[in-house]
């Protein structure tokens, strides 16, 4: 029997050429372009600094595969855009892979499918209890990469908070059915900085958006705080997030954190808005345009908040009727007029919908463990590859057309090229297709990484 791997097939001629095909190239790696993440690597020290979250007590004697290796292998492989552990299988052997996952031996084979499971399963009894972590020095390090990122006291840092719920299709811990989502789920809690990731926190779906907000951005501010005490911090959040535990820490004088919040329509607010939506009507009347119009004034909810605070409404008339929207917010009017604080400020928010939606390019739902301290690692593990690729997009691709390009478009067309891969004993060499068609955005992006 011919070996596969030497056995040529032909294929039906085109015009008057015969095409054939065989398995003779030798290591091909379809992710040449990955070598943009181990610059990322060398200019952030992410996977540096990772394992120092880590505990490893696997005898030193018996070990075969470096904890330093398997996370970085695992977070490569999340930002490749491979979901599955069984993919490892293959890429254990990828030299390409060595390179990224800093083996010495390229001939010998990184962590498989098993290796890499047990990584996850932490926290357990009896074998799989060797590796553990510490979820606050993941915390405290993704903080840290945001404040490494600036070069100067930003003027302000606005800190997006938000809840997103992740389908369950097993019988994972603490899963509940969402009558809003309509599903069991889970609801983690994302907070972004413009697109830099600070927390991604894995919390179950039987309680409100808000729960546990308060500690975790008491924890972010302390830690902006104590680099740069004077920098003004904001949290912007939907109306999820407008409770009073929330607002009053931030208004309290040892904190002066500023706030926008959506703020739930009800009738008391809708009366009080009614003369600027018979204003809308009217200009929408005339026009047969949407039209806004804007006010603010001071709210209290009778039962729950503690205070009187400013709540600026958009009176909007469309097509389709009315629309009121409503914010509450400790910023004043002199700093932020109506109009300004809800169109450039507070719907600016939306981007981080696209910034979660990157987190799920990134197999952030793939929590199918059956404890929840493994799928928060599985939660931390998509965060981190999140970042190096939001890194690649800030340092590298800066006032490149693909300065805000998706994670997903990041890699397909940055990281998935064909290339040829040859070892010796001094160096590895990458032959890239010479038909890559953006040859010069990946060398601007090379050279960016190595400034």
């Amino acid at each position: 029997m011919t070996e596969c791997n030497q056995e040529v097939f032909s294929f039906a001629a085109h015009f008057s050429r015969r095409v054939e095909a065989g398995f003779t190239a030798g290591e091909v790696t379809s992710d040449g372009g990955a070598l943009l993440l181990r610059e990322v690597e060398n200019k952030i020290h992410l996977l540096d600094r990772l394992p120092a979250c880590f505990s490893d007590g696997r005898s030193p004697w018996f070990t075969l595969h470096q904890l330093p290796e398997m996370l970085s292998q695992r977070i490569y492989g999340l930002a490749l855009g491979y979901e599955d552990l069984n993919d490892h299988e293959q890429l254990r052997r990828d030299p390409l892979f060595g390179v990224l996952s800093g083996k010495r031996e390229l001939d010998e084979p990184l962590a498989g499918k098993s290796t890499l499971n047990r990584l996850e399963l932490v926290g357990r009894s009896g074998r799989y209890h060797k590796i553990g972590y510490w979820p606050d020095a993941i915390d405290r390090l993704l903080v840290d990469l945001y404040i490494e990122s600036q070069a100067a006291m930003p003027e302000r840092i606005v800190l997006d908070l938000d809840a997103t719920d992740i389908p369950l299709y097993g019988h994972q811990p603490e899963r509940f059915f969402h009558g809003y989502y309509d599903s069991y789920c889970y609801l983690p809690l994302y907070i972004f900085a413009g697109d830099q990731l600070l927390c991604a926190r894995l919390r179950p779906a039987d309680r409100d958006a808000a729960s546990g907000a308060v500690e975790e951005v008491e924890r972010i501010v302390r830690q902006l705080r104590a680099r740069w005490p004077e920098v003004k911090i904001v949290v912007r959040a939907d109306s999820g997030f407008c409770r009073e535990a929330l607002m009053a820490w931030c208004e309290k004088q040892e904190n002066k954190v500023d706030y926008v919040f959506g703020l739930a329509r009800n009738q008391r607010l809708a009366g009080i808005i009614g003369k600027q939506m018979h204003e809308a009507y009217l200009l929408h009347q005339f026009t047969g345009k949407a039209a806004r119009v804007f006010t603010e004034f001071q709210y209290r909810t009778h039962k729950s908040w503690s205070r009187a605070r400013r709540v600026v409404a958009k009176a909007e008339y469309l097509e389709k009727g009315q629309n009121p929207r409503f914010v509450v917010t400790s910023l004043t009017a002199e700093q932020w007029t109506a109009k300004n604080l809800y169109e450039k400020f507070y719907c600016a928010r939306g981007e981080m919908e696209n910034r979660i939606k990157e987190q799920m390019c990134l197999i952030a739902d793939r929590l199918s463990l059956d404890e929840m301290r493994g799928n928060q690692l599985r939660l931390y593990f998509s965060a981190l590859a999140y970042t190096l690729v939001e890194a690649l997009r800030r340092l590298g691709l800066k006032g490149t057309e693909w300065a805000e390009a998706q994670v997903d478009t990041i890699r397909r067309k940055l990281f998935k090229i064909g290339a040829v891969v040859r070892t010796s004993v001094r160096r590895v060499v990458l032959q890239m297709s010479s038909a890559y068609p953006w040859k010069d955005l990946y060398a601007a992006a090379f050279h960016a990484l190595r400034c």
